[in-house]
């Protein structure tokens, strides 16, 4: 065997192709995949700048909604507030409801019952010591011996009952207070009041006042008895 290395191609590396065609093809291939990477860069930013002005379109609609929003509430407050309104005026038409539907013969009515009562008062308050109001009572009946204190609603309500409960109670203090040893009793009067809320005024120990055409009636029957505070 001959000691010279063998003159064998396939262990030498190949020598790069310097041809100028060589050299014009890998310049047209690099610069086919610049042109491939432009193209893609530019889509990219097409899609980002799509994608941006979709979020900048969101946020302007969530900005109008909230927008629509705050002036919703700002009317729903708006309505609030006159509603409110309206059930004052209409809390305050209660007293008018006194003087034009039960105020005016009253007394005449409650005296033909068998009492005396000879004055007549429209709504009234009841002060604490310090001056602030503790109870408003409609209309008050007295005489040298006895008050009779009218509540009068629309269309009273068991809640009503419970708050004219308490509203005696009040006034039985204050008249305690006074050393005012008259007898006290209640009355409810409704220009709306149905059968089973005038049995459960009844039965709480108050008279029950009904509209009746163009005047009231006193809806106790015969031997009834009304509770003293």
């Amino acid at each position: 065997m001959s000691d010279t290395p063998m003159d064998n191609a396939y262990w030498r590396p190949s020598s790069p192709d310097t041809s100028p065609q060589a050299i014009w093809a890998l310049l047209r291939e690099v610069a086919e995949a610049k042109k491939e990477t432009d193209r893609q860069m530019k889509k990219d930013a097409e899609e980002w700048r799509e994608r941006q002005k979709e979020i900048d379109r969101r946020m302007k609609e969530t900005d109008r909604q909230m927008q629509e929003t705050r002036l919703q509430m700002k009317e729903t407050d708006r309505r609030m507030k006159e509603t409110d309104k309206k059930i004052g005026e209409l809390g305050n038409r209660f007293g008018e409801l006194a003087e034009h539907l039960v105020a005016p013969n009253i007394m005449e009515k409650f005296n033909a019952l068998g009492f005396t009562f000879e004055t007549i008062h429209h709504s009234s308050r009841i002060k604490d010591r310090s001056g602030n109001s503790v109870a408003e009572i409609d209309l008050i009946l007295e005489n040298d011996d006895m008050v009779i204190a009218i509540e009068v609603k629309s269309k009273p309500a068991r809640s009503d009952i419970k708050e004219h409960i308490r509203r005696m109670e009040v006034l039985r203090r204050r008249a305690d207070a006074r050393s005012d040893k008259r007898k006290l009793i209640g009355a409810m009067a409704g220009a709306i009041m149905s059968g089973e809320l005038r049995n459960h005024i009844i039965q709480n120990g108050f008279y029950a006042i009904e509209q009746t055409g163009d005047t009231v009636k006193i809806s106790n029957g015969e031997g009834f008895v009304p509770r003293q505070w």
